[in-house]
């Protein structure tokens, strides 16, 4: 009898043991397999929070099929205390264990509320946005210039929740002096920049900020950003350029980057330059005598006058020989490297080929083509003007 129940009960053991195991590997396979989400969604974490709060929303909001389950793999996953206060893009079908590796790695939001700070060339605006989860944009929610209108309300709102995010975003071609006092009315940065950082150092970008960074150290993630881009497209630039070291070429591609504002362009305006530099012909362009007049403070607001033209600066490219002694914007990556690989062309002249500048050049190789195109473009002035 006892040899009959201790078979029974080893029976009923092995079956525990099997049944456990079944219901182990179910659990793992839920937990890693892809979940019912059929669209994108933002999870916020408050702070203070916990795993069982945000389980129990997941779980409402569709995302996990068992808001227990989620829990307990997080558990045995050593992240139930990593767990992070934001905003954060779960996207379609992801799996248990994807969520719960996006709430706890930490870092910047990826979803929620957004302000942007933005320092163009000719104004500086501040936009509120939200990205929406289903396609992936951020819709405006409001955007102001802080020059000319007091902050709406929308964006004092934002400023109190928790998990917005600030960036600064720098347009192509801006100056070092107009980054300087737009960074000075953003009013959740803190402290002075002593002074204005050299012309062409600081890389146009996007920069993730926090409410209290210190100015001077935004400055200095510009200037290293800056540094490295020029380093990279330096080592690979082209053999045989007229440019004698790094410097000249940022100096180079702030020309270009004032020349032209469509992307494919560049190169081509490159290759002009270049050729004139070779050449041993002067330059002769607009931007560098506006830099001589405004030295970087400010926009010329007008067109240049022919004494204006024919008044030596320093950086007025048709009086004097060469490139001028420094760069006259800060120029993006894609100029810097259209400066090092200038396409190869025979050109050494180029206008506008319309009033609007996206439209781009027509470029010549001839004195007697460029007075032609010249004469295209006087054409559509005066009708304008008309």
């Amino acid at each position: 009898m006892w040899r009959h129940i201790a078979s029974n009960a080893l029976t009923f053991l092995v079956v525990l043991v099997f049944l456990f195991g079944g219901v182990l590997i179910w659990g793992q396979n839920q937990y890693v397999s892809e979940g019912p989400l059929t669209q994108p969604i933002c999870v916020q974490v408050d702070r203070g929070s916990n795993f069982r709060r945000v389980s129990e929303t997941l779980a409402e909001d569709g995302a996990v099929s068992s808001a227990a389950l989620l829990r307990i793999g997080a558990e045995y996953a050593g992240k139930t205390g990593d767990l992070k206060a934001g905003s954060f893009l779960v996207p379609e079908g992801a799996s248990m264990s994807e969520i719960v590796d996006i709430v706890t790695r930490g870092g910047a939001s990826t979803c929620g509320t957004e302000v942007v700070y933005r320092i163009g060339v000719t104004r500086a605006t501040v936009q509120v946005r939200e990205l929406d989860p289903a396609t992936g944009r951020f819709e405006e929610l409001v955007a102001f210039d802080p020059a000319e209108a007091e902050a709406p309300e929308a964006y004092t709102l934002v400023k109190s929740e928790a998990d917005t995010r600030y960036r600064v975003a720098l347009a192509e071609g801006v100056t070092s002096w107009q980054i300087v006092e737009e960074l000075g009315q953003i009013d959740i940065l803190e402290g002075d920049v002593a002074e204005v950082p050299a012309e062409g150092s600081l890389a146009p970008d996007s920069y993730e900020v926090s409410p209290g960074e210190q100015r001077s150290a935004l400055i200095a993630r510009m200037a290293a950003a800056q540094d490295q881009i020029l380093a990279e497209a330096w080592a690979d630039r082209q053999d045989g350029l007229p440019l004698e070291s790094p410097e000249q070429a940022l100096i180079l591609a702030s020309i270009i980057e004032k020349e032209t504002g469509t992307a494919d362009e560049r190169f081509l305006v490159s290759s002009v330059f270049t050729n004139r530099l070779r050449q041993g012909m002067r330059l002769q362009t607009d931007p560098t005598v506006i830099y001589g007049i405004t030295r970087g403070e400010g926009v010329l607001g007008r067109g240049l006058r022919q004494s204006e033209l024919r008044r030596e600066t320093p950086w007025n490219t048709y009086v004097i020989n060469g490139l001028p002694p420094t760069p006259i914007a800060n120029p993006g990556r894609a100029s810097i490297e259209a400066a090092l690989n200038p396409d190869e062309t025979p050109y050494i002249f180029f206008v506008a080929k319309t009033l609007n500048p996206a439209d781009g050049h027509n470029f010549a190789v001839t004195l007697a083509e460029h007075n032609e195109n010249v004469a295209a473009y006087r054409a559509l002035e005066a009708q304008r003007d008309n």
